[in-house]
């Protein structure tokens, strides 16, 4: 159990503290485990940035050229993001969402040419792990840090 030393040490606000409470205690451990989902998101949605246009992508996208197992190997790292969200605590109609989210990605991304340009801009992997980091009240820099 993280005690208020640790809350502060990773700096919540008073107004996110309960929350984390309300959520379970999230400790170094969880922290560490959210920032490698940070990490991961970004290598799979927003790694590789275009000059000049700042149109950002992604190995999902890249993935995504290759028919069937390209989307299928995009999915396959979104379940492990939802694995780890539950593994968290995350409730089940968040865990759904980010189902949802996958799923999506997975099905419009599978689109001939159209699906390749869906995945560019869709990020389900991103989405995915705001929904963490929202429900911890944790920002991305912390997870971060934490992560290190």
């Amino acid at each position: 159990m993280a005690g208020a030393g640790t809350k502060a040490q990773f700096g919540f606000s008073s107004g996110n503290s309960r929350r984390a409470h309300a959520t379970g205690a999230l400790d170094a451990e969880k922290l560490r485990r959210i920032g490698r989902l940070v990490r991961l998101a970004r290598v799979m949605d927003t790694a590789i940035r275009i000059p000049g246009v700042g149109i950002r992508f992604g190995a999902d996208s890249i993935l995504g050229l290759l028919p069937v197992v390209g989307d299928a190997s995009g999915a396959l790292i979104g379940v492990f993001i939802i694995n780890e969200a539950r593994r968290l605590g995350l409730p089940n109609d968040k865990l759904l969402k980010m189902a949802g989210n996958i799923g999506a990605d997975a099905v419009l991304g599978s689109v001939p040419l159209l699906g390749d340009v869906f995945d560019v801009y869709f990020k389900s992997h991103r989405r995915n792990v705001q929904m963490i980091l929202d429900h911890f009240g944790v920002s991305r820099e912390q997870a971060m840090r934490a992560s290190r």
